[in-house]
């Protein structure tokens, strides 16, 4: 049994694995097949062959078809595998006839990214995370064709009210399911009380997010002088971490580091590590470390800013990091935007080149996210009014005759921002005279 799901008898090596590359239009690149091993590989599997499957349409039983599954099929006899990776979504009933095809257990991306994820989960709360989105997922694969599930409960003194396996199971699982989902609740609130700690603290906070491998951690632990696990492999840093880092005007930021994205991240693995990943909504500054060597660079800053937009943290004020330039011959140095503001930093975290030019940099960002303006409020908005003098933020008012007001106000870009979030007539107001 592999990840809870029913498997055929296993035989050959378990964790020797046939890799199956399925293709629909466009043919896969080599980056694409070289992440799906390096994928196999961090699940701890050996690697065998590389199937590439092509087809005009996916095929509804096998996902790949009937010749590719012979093709496949006589591969794990040859190679003795024990394990069948597909680098696509199976639904759950090709995992099963594929399943029993092979006579192997079968994976699929998902799963294998869940399987990565449950062993690299360190915290309390990642395990929480991890497990509720296995079960989640192994919930869609309890589904009519589990023969030895769909047996009557029963024999003698044990009949009861007809109640099948499959119910029972899918009962628990919803149980489970419940009861995780309260105790990552009971976590969430726990952590915004910290996070409500740091603003009244007045400590700015830079969360660092990209690509997996890009270098996140090893600038991390530059910037913080900590030492949070640094390995040349996907998903190395799972949980979140957060360590200070002491500024050259004697202030105080936080750093914080968080798990690496990669192209085609399951919904599943983002739902679950969601309140994970909106600590980033809590950032002064997003720090978004791109891997500066790497050839297909573009496509994995269009993969993370696609996370970032599911979470809602594409709007927060950003800096791009550059890393990596002793593998490019690339000069360190600081581009600016139109406005003169720090947009980009290239640097290299191995070697400590340009690390100086990212503290000023940072600090710059950082201490400009102020917003500090005089506007009209309207006598009608008094709902925005007072969440605003809850924040602090009207420093002065004068009320007019007509009941509005004219409010000077002192406010952070990021508190600006969740106020902008509610919508309607006071987040167009707030966006029109505040984020403009």
């Amino acid at each position: 049994m592999i990840n809870g799901f029913p498997q055929p008898e296993e035989r050959g090596r378990a964790n020797h694995a046939i890799l199956v590359q399925p293709e629909f239009g466009q043919p896969s690149s080599a980056r694409d097949i070289e992440e799906f091993q390096s994928l196999a590989h961090a699940a701890g599997c050996s690697v065998g062959s590389v199937i590439r499957g092509r087809r005009h349409q996916p095929d509804a039983r096998t996902l790949i078809g009937r010749g590719k599954v012979e093709e496949v099929r006589l591969a794990t006899l040859a190679q003795d595998a024990g394990l069948v990776l597909f680098n696509h979504r199976l639904s759950p009933v090709q995992e099963r006839n594929l399943s029993r095809e092979f006579g192997l257990p079968v994976l699929d991306r998902t799963t294998l990214i869940l399987d990565i994820f449950a062993q690299r989960a360190r915290s309390h709360e990642g395990k929480l995370q991890v497990e509720l989105a296995q079960l989640r997922h192994l919930s869609t694969r309890l589904v009519r064709g589990w023969t030895h599930l769909e047996r009557q409960r029963g024999g003698i003194g044990m009949r009861g009210p007809g109640e099948t396996q499959l119910e029972t199971d899918r009962r628990l699982l919803a149980v489970r399911i419940r009861q995780l989902g309260q105790r990552l609740e009971r976590l969430e609130h726990h952590r915004a009380r910290g996070r409500h700690a740091r603003d009244r603290g007045g400590m700015p906070l830079i969360s660092l997010v990209g690509y997996t491998n890009a270098g996140k951690s090893t600038l991390f632990n530059r910037i913080t002088e900590s030492d949070v696990m640094v390995r040349d492999q996907l998903f190395a840093t799972l949980d979140p971490t957060v360590r200070r880092v002491a500024n050259s005007q004697g202030g105080t930021l936080l750093a914080s580091d968080t798990v690496g994205f990669i192209q085609d991240l399951p919904h599943e693995l983002v739902a679950a590590f969601r309140a994970t990943l909106e600590e980033t909504l809590a950032a002064t500054l997003v720090l978004q470390v791109v891997d500066a060597a790497d050839p297909e660079r573009e496509i994995q800053i269009d993969t993370v800013e696609r996370v970032l937009q599911e979470i809602g943290a594409d709007t927060l004020p950003r800096l791009v990091v550059y890393n990596k330039i002793d593998l490019s011959e690339t000069p360190a140095r600081v581009e600016r935007d139109e406005q003169g503001r720090p947009s980009r930093v290239w640097l290299s975290a191995a070697t400590g080149e340009g690390l100086e030019q990212l503290h000023e940099a940072m600090v710059e960002c950082v201490s400009g996210g102020q917003i500090q303006t005089a506007a009209l409020l309207p006598a009608r908005m008094q709902k925005l009014r007072s969440k605003l003098f809850g924040l602090g933020a009207i420093k002065a008012e004068q009320i007019q005759d007509d009941g509005s007001s004219w409010v000077d106000i002192d406010l952070s870009r990021r508190d600006a921002l969740e106020l902008a979030r509610t919508g309607g007539e006071d987040g167009t107001w707030i966006h029109q005279h505040l984020l403009k």
